[in-house]
């Protein structure tokens, strides 16, 4: 009851330990909290957009953690310009979360386990899941792009100048097209199936150049060897 009243008081619970790792967890330890940075990571998002990627969540939890999450300077929100109504962003101090929350994301592929029936997975998380899968030391050396429409959701991989670059939107110049559902998706990224064997069991569709899905395999860290 006392730690209830706490939270509908609005106040602030630390774990009052002097180490960076509890100071961030201060801030971004609560539940859901890293959940809606994830949505951010992503790209610019609406509150009713947050609240629908957000499946589970109470509109009075969300908009809690949204004012401390800008009070803590971890995002903002400001007019969109298409008049569609206010939408939240990460600071550049929130953007600091890129790299630890991908590395989160990786470990936690390997502790996901199978699919359970109530599990929800939406196809824009593989925008996230494909970055935190990116091996660095595996970049092709030559430029070319790399399409993905997961459940109907496009976006693309593009290696330019060894250089890696991840956008939501398609690329007609692109040197392989990669179409699945979001939950193949996760199982390939897992290592439960490979690319080959999504093909084989049609459970992905390939389009372009044999030799790119190689180098996107590899890159991906879904082949052993070096990329070329």
């Amino acid at each position: 009851m006392g730690n209830e009243s706490a939270v509908r008081a609005g106040e602030r619970r630390r774990y009052g330990q002097y180490c960076g790792l509890a100071a961030c967890l201060d801030v971004i330890g609560e539940r859901w909290t890293l959940l809606i940075v994830r949505e951010l990571l992503i790209g610019p998002q609406r509150y009713n957009e947050l609240l629908h990627d957000l499946p589970g969540i109470g509109t009075n939890l969300l908009a809690e953690r949204l004012r401390r999450l800008t009070q803590q300077g971890v995002i903002r929100h400001h007019p969109r310009s298409n008049g569609k109504g206010p939408v939240y962003e990460l600071t550049e101090f929130g953007e600091g979360l890129r790299e630890p929350i991908l590395g989160l994301a990786r470990w936690g592929l390997n502790v996901a386990g199978s699919f359970d029936a109530e599990d929800e997975v939406r196809p824009q998380w593989g925008v996230l899941a494909v970055e935190a899968l990116i091996r660095k030391d595996q970049i092709p050396e030559v430029d070319e792009s790399y399409e993905f429409l997961v459940d109907g959701h496009v976006f693309h991989i593009a290696v330019r100048d060894g250089r890696i670059s991840i956008n939501r939107e398609g690329t007609e110049e692109a040197a392989l097209r990669i179409s699945t559902d979001a939950r193949t998706f996760v199982d390939i990224g897992a290592g439960r199936v490979s690319p080959f064997e999504a093909v084989a069991t049609r459970r992905l569709n390939l389009e372009g150049d044999p030799d790119a899905l190689t180098r996107c395999s590899r890159l991906l860290g879904l082949l052993p060897g070096r990329a070329s």
